[in-house]
C-alpha cells in the first residue's frame, strides 16, 4: 500500500512511520522543513519513502502530493503553537488537506484526535471537532481515532507527571486533579493507527480510544510513583485559579506555558471514552496504566525513545524559519572562541555529542541551572527539556535551551542555536579538526540591551566556557 503520512517529524507520526515500514508499506512522508527529517532510522526501508514537502497553511505548497496514494494520516496539531489564534490555523489546515487530498485516489484518511466531551467543550477539544468536521469528505472515507492521556516515553502527559512525582515529594495542587480521565498506552494507539487502515468497516466512523482503567489525575500521580517506588503525598486547595495552575505546570515541569494554558483548560473536564468493540474487532490488547509507565521507562533505560514531544517545533519556530541561523554571522557579532590541542578526537567527539540533558554541561552545572530558572521566570524553556537520546543527536532535537541546527559525528561538527530568552541571536558551536577541538559562542546583540547583557555575562564566559573545554578534551 501507498501511504500518504502527515506529523511524521511529530512524537506520533515517527513512530507510525517506523510501523508502517516495517509492515511493508510505501510511505510518503509530509515534511515542513526537510532538514528536520533524518533517514538513519530507516536506512533499510529507503526504497520505500519518498519525502515531499508542504505547509497545508500554504496550498501552494501542495501541489507535489502523489495522487496515488491508497490511504492518508492526518497527524497535524497545534495545541502547543503560541499563537491565541490556533483553531483558525487548525480549521485551514484541515480545509487544505481535505481539498489536496479530493484530488488523489485516497480510499481512507485516518484522523488522530481528543476524546470529546459533548456537553462542554475545551478551547483545544473544540478544535479539534471542527477539525474534524473540515476533514469530512464525499469522496474519501474518513475514520476518526479520539484518543485522551497518550502514555509514552517522551509523550507530553507522560513527561510532565514524571517531572512532578520525581521532583515534588510533596505536591500542593490544583482541584482539576479528582479530574477523571483514561489514558491509553503509546503502543495501543499505535496498534489503532495502523489497525483501523483498510478496514472497512471503521470507515465514516469515529472510536474513542482508551486503555482499561479509568484515573483520575491524582491517582495518576500516585500510581506512576507506586512504580517508581516512590512514596509521594498530594494536597489540593481550591484557591488556584486556570492561570495560576498553567503557571504552577509551566514552572514545575518543562511544558511551555501556552502548552501549560492549553492542557488547564482540557483537564478541567472528564475525558472518558465511550464503550465500543474496536479493540477487540482488531484483536488489540488494552494495556493499563501502570504497564504503560513500565513500558515507557524500559525504553528510557535503553535509552531508546524514538521520538519526544519536546523536539516539536511550535508555529513560531516555523514563522521563523530558524534554518537560516544554519549560517553563523561574523559581522555585527560578539565571538568567544577557545581551542584546545586533544589526544583522542574520538572520545572528545562522543563528549560534545553527549552533552547537556543528564550529562549537564561538563562545568558549573549549577550556573547553568540558575541560567535556566531565570529563563523560566521570564517566560524561556529553561533546562528540564533535557535531550531524546543520551548520545545521539539529529537536526532539530532539542537541547536543555538549544535547538540542534546541524550534528555530524563523522564530520566531528555540532551547532546549537538558543531558545532561551536572549536580547538577540545566539549560537555555540563545537568541531574537532586535526587534533584540536574548536569551541565558538557568537552572539548578534538586538540593539543596546543586546551589548550590555553580553558584557554582563562575560565574566561568567570566562569561567563556563574554560572549563567546559578542559572537559570536553578530557583534561
Amino acid at each position: 500500500m501507498k501511504i500518504f503520512l502527515t506529523g511524521v517529524t511529530g512524537y506520533i507520526g515517527k513512530r507510525l512511520l517506523i510501523q508502517l515500514l516495517e509492515e511493508g508499506h510505501s510511505v510518503v512522508c509530509s515534511v515542513r522543513d526537510p532538514k528536520r527529517f533524518s533517514t538513519k532510522l530507516f536506512e533499510s526501508h529507503l526504497n520505500r519513502l519518498e519525502i515531499v514537502k508542504n505547509d497545508f497553511l500554504d496550498e501552494s505548497s501542495l501541489q507535489n502530493i502523489p495522487i496515488d496514494v491508497d490511504f492518508a494520516y492526518y497527524l497535524i496539531h497545534s495545541m502547543s503553537s503560541n499563537d491565541g489564534d490556533f483553531e483558525e490555523k487548525e480549521r485551514i489546515s484541515a480545509e487544505n488537506f481535505r481539498v489536496a487530498l479530493e484530488k488523489t485516489e485516497v480510499k481512507q484518511v485516518i484522523f488522530l484526535t481528543g476524546i470529546i466531551n459533548e456537553e462542554k467543550l475545551s478551547k483545544h477539544l473544540k478544535s479539534r471537532k471542527k477539525v474534524e468536521e473540515s476533514l469530512q469528505s464525499a469522496k474519501y472515507a474518513l475514520t476518526s481515532l479520539r484518543a485522551g492521556i497518550i502514555v509514552g516515553s517522551g509523550s507530553a502527559s507522560f513527561e510532565i507527571i514524571r517531572d512532578l512525582v520525581e521532583k515534588l515529594p510533596v505536591m500542593i495542587a490544583p482541584k482539576w486533579l479528582i479530574t477523571k480521565c483514561q489514558p491509553i498506552a503509546i503502543r495501543n494507539v499505535i496498534q489503532f493507527l495502523v489497525g483501523v487502515m483498510g478496514k472497512e468497516f471503521t470507515f465514516n466512523k469515529n472510536y474513542d480510544i482508551a486503555g482499561p482503567d479509568v484515573l483520575n489525575y491524582k491517582e495518576m500521580l500516585l500510581q506512576y510513583a507506586e512504580v517508581r517506588g516512590l512514596k509521594r503525598h498530594v494536597y489540593m486547595v481550591p484557591v488556584m485559579t486556570p492561570k495560576l495552575s498553567s503557571y504552577w505546570l509551566y514552572f514545575i515541569t518543562s511544558t511551555t506555558y501556552s502548552l501549560a494554558q492549553n492542557l488547564v483548560d482540557s483537564m478541567k473536564i472528564d475525558v472518558i471514552a465511550k464503550n465500543n468493540s474496536l479493540a477487540k474487532d482488531l484483536g488489540i490488547h488494552l494495556f493499563s496504566y501502570k504497564e504503560a509507565i513500565s513500558q515507557a521507562f524500559d525504553k528510557i533505560k535503553q535509552n531508546d525513545v524514538l521520538s519526544s514531544w519536546y523536539d516539536s517545533f511550535t508555529n513560531p519556530f516555523h514563522d521563523r524559519n530558524f534554518w537560516q541561523y544554519l549560517e553563523v554571522p561574523s559581522k555585527g557579532c560578539f565571538k568567544d572562541i577557545r581551542r584546545m590541542e586533544i589526544t583522542d578526537e574520538k572520545a572528545t567527539v562522543e563528549r560534545v555529542f553527549s552533552i547537556g540533558g543528564k550529562t549537564g554541561w561538563y562545568y558549573a552545572d549549577f550556573l547553568w541551572r540558575i541560567r535556566g530558572f531565570l529563563d523560566k521566570l521570564f517566560g524561556g524553556v529553561g533546562l528540564r527539556r533535557g535531550r531524546r537520546n543520551l548520545n545521539h543527536l539529529e537536526a532539530g532535537d532539542s537541547v536543555d535551551f538549544w535547538r540542534v541546527l546541524y550534528a555530524d559525528k563523522e564530520e566531528k561538527r555540532l551547532l546549537l542555536f538558543a531558545e532561551m530568552k536572549v536580547p538577540g541571536e545566539a549560537w555555540l558551536e563545537f568541531t574537532v579538526k586535526d587534533g584540536v577541538l574548536l569551541q565558538e559562542a557568537t552572539f548578534r546583540p538586538l540593539g543596546l540591551s543586546g551589548r550590555l547583557y553580553w558584557y554582563s555575562v562575560l565574566p561568567f564566559h570566562g569561567l563556563i566556557f574554560n572549563g567546559m573545554l578542559k572537559k570536553l578534551a578530557g583534561k
